[in-house]
């Protein structure tokens, strides 16, 4: 029981990352027309889209009960990877929250609408990036503090060694 204790803090960035998510998705739709664009700075706008595929429209050819599935099969890993990780590795944990609450936060689209919604671009005037929301930032951020995390205790095994 103390582990689960331990993971309460965790537990509410996921289940908050999945809220945050969902709400903002929601708003989105309620709001704006699809394929609308709302530009807020001069590279930076809302745009309203569905990816029928995962991360950058990869596999966007599969069906969506196979997409489910493998993100069943990731969230899945990615829930064992943050249980098991040291409770002092809290760059880690913290990352795989995140992962884990973004990529919920997708399946939760995929698996009601057929589709994750999409709003956030990055753009210039002859180049834009991949649309996406805020559930991939988590995502990223995610991935990022896992790799954070990584380095650091590399350097503390490296300053050990010593």
């Amino acid at each position: 029981m103390s582990k689960l204790r331990a993971s309460l803090p965790t537990i509410l960035i996921i289940v908050a990352a999945i809220f945050v998510d969902q709400m903002v998705k929601l708003r989105v739709e309620d709001t704006m027309e699809y394929g609308e664009q709302i530009d807020i700075l001069p590279f930076l706008a809302l745009y309203r889209t569905h990816n029928t595929g995962i991360a950058f429209s990869l596999l966007s050819g599969l069906h969506d009960k196979a997409l489910v599935a493998f993100t069943l099969a990731v969230v899945c890993f990615v829930i064992y990877l943050w249980w098991t990780t040291a409770q002092n590795r809290v760059f880690a944990r913290v990352g795989f929250a995140l992962i884990i609450g973004g990529a919920i936060g997708n399946l939760i689209d995929r698996s009601m609408l057929g589709h994750v919604v999409d709003y956030v671009l990055f753009h210039l005037p002859n180049w834009s990036f991949a649309i996406f929301n805020l559930a991939d930032v988590f995502i990223t951020i995610g991935a990022g503090l896992i790799l954070l995390q990584e380095y650091l205790s590399w350097k503390q095994e490296k300053a050990a060694k010593k």
